[in-house]
């Protein structure tokens, strides 16, 4: 189980992004976080992987802490997938940090293994975020954090690794959180929907806090 309770962030003395923000992802699920720019989803999804610290509150993997100084069992990937990665290295380098992915997993993505041998700036968007997911979708991953994965990329593309990850995470019982502007994506691969962060624009309206995904 990975759970935030009562999370409070912000940068420096700015305004709090998050207060008193609590969610919960079990193994197995998949779940969609909807809502507009600047809600402080990209936030929560950092602190959740271990990438920022909550000023309050906590976040727990498995009723403990995040493993620190060992792989994190919380895999984080972004919209433009060049910003967690080396571009100095080549990519089959890149793909070590975290493991060395199988012919099948390769395969699962579409990934052609001559991409290996470049530097990122030879890649496409699309193929780079394939190797940056790659890398994420290990033994060791129990959690996946898709912030805005597959925004920037054609429906093709983005349709290939929505496939590929809810595969992998089915057949591995690993828990997806799926952050996304796009409300027909989220309502197609979650199993709920958490509107924490579309109720700041509904103040008339009581919003369901879970909902089951369409």
């Amino acid at each position: 189980m990975l759970k935030a309770t009562d999370i409070a962030f912000r940068y420096d003395n700015g305004p709090w992004i998050l207060d008193g923000t609590s969610f919960t992802l079990g193994p197995g699920e998949v779940v969609g976080l909807p809502g507009p720019s600047g809600q402080g989803k990209s936030t929560l999804a950092k602190i959740l992987a271990g990438y920022l610290t909550a000023q309050r509150g906590s976040v727990t993997y498995n009723l403990g802490p995040l493993p620190c100084n060992t792989f994190n069992p919380v895999q984080l990937l972004f919209q433009h997938p060049e910003m967690a990665i080396n571009p100095r290295w080549k990519l089959k380098d890149v793909i070590a940090e975290g493991h060395t992915p199988d012919i099948k997993t390769l395969e699962l993505l579409n990934i052609d293994p001559r991409w290996l041998s470049r530097y990122p700036h030879e890649l496409s968007g699309g193929e780079l975020q394939r190797l940056a997911l790659a890398r994420a979708m290990t033994p060791q991953t129990r959690f996946l954090i898709a912030d805005e994965m597959t925004a920037m990329l054609d429906p093709n593309t983005q349709a290939l690794i929505w496939d590929a990850v809810l595969g992998w995470a089915k057949s591995r019982n690993v828990g997806v959180l799926a952050i996304s502007h796009d409300p027909h994506l989220l309502g197609r691969i979650s199993n709920r929907i958490d509107t924490m962060f579309e109720k700041a624009n509904e103040p008339d309206d009581v919003v369901e806090r879970m909902r089951p995904a369409a």
